[in-house]
This record gives structure tokens, C-alpha cells and sequence, in this order.
């Protein structure tokens, strides 16, 4: 009677809950990808508005830096906008208006977008203002009348051609200020060559820059001698010199810097960008309806998913009921479907007539061994009985039978070695380098006392090369068990032949003999265990059946086929064929088949 199947371990519940949670997966992981898409387009849209402040703010700050006052900011502003189609207003700190892009009056929004000063810049918006907050395009006094200009991209340019002849290629770029600056790909080797290309020459400050920079060190020294700390000597860079405390130096250069450039830059002032309609850029939000609509279409597809998870899982389970009880009641499946169950189900009913098969070949097997076993052991046993009842005397003669039935039982005993060692893969080689002709001529040597006792003519032929890498022990008993079954089944006046040739890829063996045949419908069989074609013969006359079945194993291990072609009343031949030596390989090392 089948058991019923639990509940908890069904089919259809458990691809039902594995469908289910892919479903759930798949919905939440497309809800995410939608929000996160939306969300994605409205950062970018925000992304643009910022980047958008961002331009608008460098601009009117480097505009700052450049002019004293805000009185020529509406064409900027006007050009910014264009550019933008924002609105942009600029006013003062107490939001009094200075410039507008635009037209009418507009109500400006509580909070400023930014606070245009170029004394005090914001590192969000503009990163390279460095650690002082001051615009670098703020110089002020420093800045190189056309003249001073002119000397110093002369001496420029004679440094560029300089490093160009040293194979240094360079080029030179104007600083806020008008100095102009050299820019090397390879600065280490550039300053290596500073004096011979009169880097130095055009280092030394100008009449301009060094009235200027005179004038920031009295400023700075006068605020550091306030605070107590040493007099320093100030770079173009604005490097301090001559102290190595440089925390209050540097706040007194900040300070210096900022009074010095206080009348040359606009004076601070408050940026307010303004989007569509003069309104402050929103930000973006999904709304209520967007929401629903999400999880409406969220919910009808799980339903959906449910739905047809529910259906497939119970058509699937099908299939997998009827191939269980198969199994259970040990017959083969009535499954006709043409999916992935369908070739389950016939591999199944393919196992299943293989193990009928097995099961059936070994029983005929133990059979067979018994009766092979039983044969001798019989003799055995009868020849000791009669003469321990004194019906025989213990002579050579009774020592000698008993002692021919014992090497019997020990064929027997090896062959189903042979064949247990070459079945669990441990059958031992031990090649070496072999001519097959010479081999052949072993065995017909080793054969020609019972072929001549049978009537029967056994000869070597052997043409060409025949030399392969093999082992010569398990060749030889390949060879002989071929040649005594042709000469056990070859009558008197017959012939058995051993031909020996080669290609240039394998050698062959082949024996052939003049004997009674095989019938075409014994053929298949040749090679079976315990077959013989004639039941009734006894292993004196027809052998056990094992010795074309080691034949075959010991051939396979080598690497090789064995064939048989035969007629009635007209002889057999075996052909062996091997793969052909290499000779640098000779010398082999042991090895399992």
C-alpha cells in the first residue's frame, strides 16, 4: 500500500512557497528598481540645478574678484541666465538688489542661494579656494601692468625654447595676476635645468608685485609682532619664511591679504537663483497617486504570480506522483510527458531494465561458477572416496588425476581474478617495449605439442615492423587463450594461423583457424562470461566460457579493440588490434587499467 505524503513535505507546497517567495522577491526587487529609478531621475534633475548653482556662483565670484563694485553685473547675470534659464538676482546684505537678469520685480525667497564674496569663498561650491577662503583670482595690487607682462612672457618663452632643446617638452599659462607660469610634463627634470633656463631670472618678483608684497609684510609682521610672535618674510606665494610656527603666521597673512584686497574686489553680496516662474527650484518627491499606482500594479502581479505558480507546481507534481509510485511498486513509469520529468521517467524504465538484466546475468553467473566449481570438486571427492573404501589404490596414477582436477580449480580461480580485477579498474600492466612478431612465435612454440596432439597445423606469419609498448605477460595470455580456442574447436587436418602486420598507427594480431564457426546469432555472445555455444560440452572439451571475456578486458587495458568474423564449417578469425609503440616511451612504469 503507498504511503501517503505528508503534508508539509508536498510538492506542490513547497514549489508553491519556493515560486511564492521568487515572486515576492522579484516584485519588491522591481518596486525597488522603480523608486530607486525615480528617485534616480529627480537626484539628477537636482544634481543639474546644483551643478547649475555651482557655475553661476564661480562666475559672479570670479567677477567679484575681478571688479570693485557690482555696477557692470547685469550683462553677466543676463548671459548666466541664458545660459541656465534660471533668473538670477544679486543683492546686497541686506538684501537690497544690485543686479537682476531679469525684468519685474520678484519677490526673493527667505533663504539666499549662496553669499558671492570673494574674500570668504565657500569650499562646497568652489574646492580649489584652498585653506584661506580666498579666491585665488583675487589679486589686486598684484596685478602686472602690460608692460611688466610683456618682460616676463619674454622670459617665458626663453625658458620653453630652453627646455625644449633638452628635450623637455613645456608650455606656458598666465596666472590671474598675468604672471605667466611654466608647466613641464616632467617638473623633477624641469628644475633640474631652472638655472641654465633662467627659471630663477623669472622668478624674482616685479616692481609691481614686490611694492605689493612689501606691503603685505609690514601688514603681517605688524600683526605678528602684536601677537607676540618672530618678523617673516613673505613669497609670491604667500609662503612665510623665517618661522617655523606657521599657525599664527598663517592667520596673520589671511587677515594681511584680506585688508590689502578689500578695495579691489566687489563687496560681499547675496545670490538668489530662481527657477520656472520666478519660483525657488523644488525638490522632488513622489506623489500619493505615483505611490498607489506602484503598489496596485505590485499587488495584481503577485496575485498573478500566485496564480500561475499554484497551476504550474500542481501539473508538475503530476508526473513526479505517478514516476514515486513506480518506484515504489518496482515497475516501470507510465510517463508520457516530453519535459525534463519525461526523460527522468524513461532513464528511470531504462534502470529499471538494467537492473532486471544484472540481476538476471547474475544469477545465471553464480550458476555458472557453481557449476564450473562443482564439476572438478565432484571428481575430486569421488576418486578420494573410492579409495578410502578401497575401490581404488593411492597410486601416482589417482595423485596425478587429483592433481589435474586441482590445477583445474585453480584456472577457474584465477580467471574470475582476472576478471574481478579488471571489472573493479585494478587489472596490473607492467609495459614495456615488445616485438609482436617474436611474441607470436612464444606462444605457437608453447602450443605446438597440443596442436599436434589435436591434428591441427599452427604457423606464424608476420609481415612488416611490429613492435608496440605492452605488457608481454598479459600479451602472451591474450595470444594463447585465442590460440587454444582455435585449436580446441579445429578438427584434425585444420589449420590455425597467427598473422602479425602493422600500420603506421597500431599493430595487429590475428588468429585464424579452419575449424566448425560461429552461428551469425551466437556472435554477440562470443564475448560474454560463461557462454558457450554448445551447453552440454564440459570445461575438458569447451573451456568455462571466461577466457574470451579476460581476452577482451586485457585488450581494452591496453588501450585497444578485439573483433571477431566468423561462418559455419568454414573457421574463425580473432583480430586484435593495439595502438603502436613509441619508442621513446619505452621503459614504462606499472600502471592500473
Amino acid at each position: 500500500m503507498r504511503r501517503p505524503f505528508p503534508r508539509r513535505r508536498s510538492l506542490v507546497l513547497r514549489l508553491s512557497a519556493v515560486s511564492l517567495l521568487i515572486a515576492l522577491g522579484s516584485i519588491a526587487a522591481t518596486a525597488w528598481l522603480a523608486v530607486q529609478t525615480t528617485t534616480r531621475a529627480i537626484q539628477q534633475e537636482q544634481g543639474q540645478a546644483l551643478s547649475d548653482d555651482a557655475m553661476i556662483y564661480t562666475r559672479l565670484l570670479g567677477f567679484a574678484a575681478a571688479n570693485h563694485s557690482w555696477d557692470q553685473a547685469g550683462p553677466k547675470l543676463r548671459a548666466l541666465a541664458g545660459e541656465t534659464g534660471r533668473r538670477i538676482v544679486v543683492t546686497t546684505i541686506d538684501r537690497r538688489v544690485l543686479a537682476d537678469s531679469g525684468g519685474a520685480p520678484v519677490t526673493l525667497p527667505v533663504k539666499a542661494s549662496a553669499s558671492v564674496d570673494p574674500l570668504h569663498v565657500d569650499p562646497v561650491l568652489m574646492p580649489g579656494a584652498g585653506t584661506s577662503g580666498i579666491d585665488p583670482r583675487a589679486v589686486g595690487p598684484f596685478r602686472l601692468p602690460p608692460r611688466e607682462h610683456e618682460d616676463l612672457a619674454a622670459l617665458a618663452e626663453k625658458a620653453v625654447r630652453c627646455l625644449d632643446d633638452m628635450g623637455l617638452r613645456s608650455e606656458v599659462q598666465d596666472s590671474p595676476s598675468g604672471r605667466p607660469q611654466i608647466s613641464a610634463p616632467d617638473p623633477v627634470t624641469a628644475r633640474y635645468f631652472a638655472a641654465k633656463c633662467g627659471f630663477y631670472e623669472l622668478a624674482d618678483p616685479t616692481p609691481t608685485e614686490q611694492a605689493a608684497l612689501t606691503s603685505l609684510n609690514d601688514a603681517v609682521n605688524t600683526c605678528l609682532q602684536r601677537r607676540g610672535s618672530g618678523q617673516v618674510k613673505l613669497t609670491l606665494d604667500f609662503e612665510a619664511l623665517g618661522t617655523s610656527d606657521q599657525g599664527p603666521a598663517g592667520a596673520c597673512i589671511d587677515t594681511a591679504r584680506r585688508e590689502q584686497l578689500a578695495p579691489y574686489v566687489a563687496p560681499p553680496a547675496l545670490l538668489f537663483t530662481l527657477g520656472p516662474g520666478d519660483s525657488p527650484v523644488p525638490t522632488f518627491t513622489l506623489s500619493r497617486e505615483n505611490l498607489t499606482r506602484i503598489l496596485a500594479v505590485t499587488g495584481g502581479v503577485l496575485a498573478l504570480a500566485v496564480a500561475i505558480t499554484v497551476l504550474v507546481s500542481t501539473r508538475l507534481s503530476r508526473p513526479l506522483r505517478a514516476l514515486t509510485e513506480a518506484a515504489e511498486q518496482d515497475r516501470p513509469a507510465p510517463v508520457k510527458s516530453r519535459d525534463e520529468v519525461g526523460y527522468l521517467a524513461t532513464a528511470f524504465n531504462d534502470l529499471t531494465a538494467r537492473r532486471e538484466r544484472i540481476e538476471e546475468q547474475r544469477k545465471a553467473m553464480v550458476s555458472d561458477i557453481a557449476h564450473e566449481l562443482r564439476n572438478p570438486l565432484n571428481v575430486i571427492r569421488g576418486r578420494l572416496e573410492a579409495a578410502e573404501d578401497g575401490h581404488l589404490p593411492f597410486d601416482q596414477a589417482l595423485s596425478t588425476s587429483l592433481l589435474e582436477e586441482t590445477v583445474l580449480l585453480q584456472h577457474i580461480v584465477e580467471d574470475l581474478q582476472d576478471l574481478a580485477a579488471a571489472d573493479a579498474g585494478h587489472l596490473r600492466l607492467y609495459p614495456e617495449t615488445v616485438d609482436a612478431a617474436e611474441l607470436a612465435g612464444q606462444v605457437a612454440a608453447a602450443h605446438a605439442d597440443r596442436a599436434a596432439a589435436a591434428g591441427v597445423t599452427l604457423s606464424v606469419e608476420a609481415a612488416g615492423e611490429a613492435r608496440l609498448t605492452a605488457d608481454p605477460v598479459r600479451l602472451r595470455q591474450v595470444t594463447g587463450n585465442l590460440v587454444g580456442n582455435a585449436i580446441r574447436h579445429t578438427p584434425a587436418g585444420g589449420r590455425v594461423t597467427i598473422h602479425v602486420s602493422s600500420t603506421v598507427d597500431e599493430v595487429v594480431l590475428a588468429v585464424a583457424d579452419t575449424g566448425t564457426g560461429i552461428a551469425p546469432e551466437h556472435l554477440p555472445h562470443v564475448f560474454d562470461r560463461f557462454w558457450r555455444a554448445e551447453k552440454s560440452r564440459s570445461r575438458q572439451t569447451g573451456g568455462s566460457g571466461l577466457g574470451l571475456a579476460i581476452v577482451r578486458h586485457l585488450v581494452q587495458a591496453h588501450g585497444g579493440t578485439i573483433a571477431v568474423e566468423s561462418e559455419v564449417d568454414s573457421g574463425s578469425t580473432f583480430t586484435v588490434r593495439l595502438p603502436k609503440a613509441d619508442l621513446r616511451g619505452e621503459g614504462a612504469g606499472v600502471r592500473d587499467a
